[in-house]
C-alpha cells in the first residue's frame, strides 16, 4: 500500500510533461539525440492532430469577439493582455485572409456589459486593421458581457445561407460575465443554427465557455503566454471541419476586370461604392477600379461583395489559393533514417545521424526532411516531387475535373 501511494502524482502533476526525464545522454556523453527528439514530436504533432478526409468550410463567415473589460488591463501579457491581443490579431487577420481570400471577418467588442459590432462582416483585411489599430485608444471599463455579444453576432450569422461556414472566436480575459438573461438558450440556439463557437482564454477556464464551445463543436483553451496564445489564434486559420449540415450549394461569383482608363468620362469618374458613404465627396470618384460584370458598379480592391448587386467579386488567384482546401495533400509516410547517404529533395539538406525520421511521399516517393515536410502541408500545399513529375500531374488534374 505505501509503494502505491509513493507512485500517485500530485492533482497539480496529472498531465504535465516531465521533458527533463525524456533527455538522455547518447553513447558519447551528448543531449542533441534527446533533445532534437522532442522538437521532432513538437513539430509533428500539429500534422497529425489534423484528420484527412475531412470535409472542410471554404467560404467562412468568422466573428472575433474581443474582450475590452478591465481584466483586460491585467500585465501578466506584456505590456498588457490587452495590447498583446491587439498584436497577435494583427497578425492572425492577414494570415486569416492569405489562407482564406473568400472568407469574410467581422470585430465585436464587449465592455461594460454591453457589446458593440466595430466591424461588420468583410472579404478585405484593410478594414478591420484599420479597426483593430483605432482601439488602442479605448476605455476599459466594467465587465463583459457574453450573451449579448452572441447574440449581436447571431443577428448576422444566422440570415446567411446554408452553404456558410459559421463562426465565433471569443477572447475572454474576465473571469465573470454580466448577462441579462438566460445564456443556456442563447448557445442553443447558436447550435440549432450551425454556429461554430470557439474560446480563447487569458486567465483561466470558465465552465460556461467550456459548455458552449463542446455543444457548437469548437474549441476550447487557455494561454500560458503569448507564444502559446499566438499558437491557439493560428489554429484557427485553417478551415475547421465543416458541420454534417452544411449543405452543398453553387455560388455565383464575379471575375470583374480592372478599368485603369474608361473610354467615357462618366465611367471614368463614376462613384466608387467602397467610399459612396465618405463624408468627403472627393474621396468617392476615383479613376482605377474594378468594374462588376453584373450591374458595372465601381470597387477598389477584391475580394468584396458588390454593394449594387450582391454578387461575391474575386479574382483568379483568390480562387486558386482555395483550391487546395478541397484536395488537401496526404500526410507523408513517416519512415526510419538508415543512415543511408541522401538528401531532402525540396532543400537539398543531406540527412545526418541527428535526422532519426525521414517522410516519403507515396505518390512519387520523393524524401523530404521534417522542416519541408511541415512547410508543404502548411505553406505551400503542393508536393514538389509530384508538382515535377508530369504523369502525376496529369492524373491529378484528370481527377480534379472529374470532382468538379
Amino acid at each position: 500500500m505505501a509503494e502505491e501511494e509513493e507512485e500517485k502524482e500530485y492533482r497539480w502533476e496529472t498531465g504535465y510533461e516531465k521533458t527533463w526525464e525524456a533527455i538522455k545522454e547518447d553513447d558519447h556523453g551528448m543531449l542533441e539525440a534527446s533533445v532534437a527528439d522532442i522538437i521532432h514530436k513538437a513539430k509533428r504533432k500539429r500534422q497529425l492532430d489534423r484528420k484527412e478526409g475531412s470535409r472542410l468550410g471554404m467560404m467562412r463567415h468568422l466573428y472575433i469577439i474581443l474582450d475590452c473589460s478591465e481584466s483586460m488591463t491585467n500585465q501578466d501579457l506584456k505590456p498588457t493582455r490587452f495590447l498583446c491581443a491587439l498584436k497577435l490579431l494583427e497578425d492572425f487577420i492577414d494570415e486569416f485572409f492569405y489562407q482564406n481570400p473568400i472568407s469574410q471577418l467581422g470585430i465585436i467588442i464587449t465592455r461594460n456589459k454591453r457589446a458593440e459590432k466595430i466591424t461588420d462582416l468583410t472579404g478585405n483585411p484593410k478594414k478591420p486593421l484599420q479597426d483593430l489599430k483605432n482601439l488602442q485608444q479605448t476605455s476599459f471599463t466594467g465587465e463583459p458581457s457574453l450573451q449579448n455579444s452572441l447574440e449581436l453576432a447571431a443577428k448576422t450569422l444566422k440570415m446567411l445561407p446554408s452553404h456558410a461556414s459559421k463562426e465565433i472566436l471569443l477572447i475572454m480575459g474576465s473571469l465573470t460575465t454580466c448577462d441579462p438573461g438566460d445564456i443556456g438558450e442563447t448557445i442553443q440556439s447558436l447550435k440549432s443554427d450551425g454556429v461554430r463557437c470557439s474560446v480563447i482564454g487569458l486567465a483561466a477556464e470558465l465552465n460556461i465557455c467550456k459548455i458552449m464551445a463542446v455543444n457548437t463543436g469548437g474549441e476550447h483553451g487557455v494561454v500560458l503566454d503569448d507564444k502559446h496564445f499566438k499558437e491557439k489564434l493560428t489554429a484557427h486559420v485553417d478551415p475547421p471541419p465543416a458541420a454534417t449540415r452544411l449543405d452543398a450549394a453553387l455560388v455565383k461569383m464575379g471575375f470583374p476586370h480592372h478599368a485603369l482608363q474608361a473610354s467615357t468620362t462618366e465611367l471614368s469618374m463614376a462613384v466608387c461604392m467602397c467610399h459612396a458613404d465618405k463624408p468627403d465627396e472627393s474621396s468617392r470618384f476615383t479613376n482605377p477600379g474594378y468594374l462588376c460584370p453584373q450591374c458595372l458598379s465601381k470597387h477598389c480592391e477584391l475580394p468584396v461583395e458588390c454593394r449594387g448587386c450582391g454578387l461575391t467579386l474575386v479574382s483568379a488567384p483568390h480562387l486558386a489559393r482555395s483550391y487546395h482546401y478541397l484536395f488537401p495533400i496526404k500526410h507523408f509516410k513517416e519512415e526510419q533514417y538508415e543512415g543511408d547517404p541522401a538528401s531532402c529533395y525540396a532543400c537539398q539538406k543531406t540527412f545526418v545521424e541527428l535526422d532519426k525520421k525521414v517522410y516519403v511521399c507515396e505518390k512519387c516517393k520523393q524524401t523530404f526532411c521534417l522542416d519541408c515536410e511541415i512547410f508543404i502541408h502548411e505553406s505551400l500545399h503542393t508536393c514538389p516531387g509530384c508538382a515535377t513529375n508530369p504523369e502525376i500531374m496529369f492524373k491529378s488534374t484528370k481527377n480534379s475535373n472529374n470532382s468538379a
